[in-house]
């Protein structure tokens, strides 16, 4: 930047990429991560294509699921009300 010119960051690109960085550290279960990404299938579809981690620690049928929460923020559903 030269001289003189001001330095013009986004606040709320910074504040999402504080929020992104602090929720890596946890986990959503599978239920909520389906309600965040819009359903199921695009839950699933997000893991098998290695956008969101995904653990089931145990092999039970009923075992809970861990999903990395930043990266289902990260695709989280538009909850915008469309304009008419």
């Amino acid at each position: 930047m030269g001289r003189g010119q001001i330095n013009a960051v986004d606040p709320s690109a910074i504040l999402l990429e504080n929020i992104l960085t602090i929720m890596s550290d946890f986990t959503f279960g599978k239920k909520d991560a389906m309600h965040i990404v819009g359903g199921e299938k695009k839950l699933t579809d997000l893991i098998a294509a290695g956008k969101i981690e995904a653990t089931k620690p145990t092999e039970a049928q009923n075992g809970k699921w861990f999903c990395n929460a930043a990266q289902v923020l990260r695709h989280c559903r538009n909850t915008r009300k469309k304009k008419r």
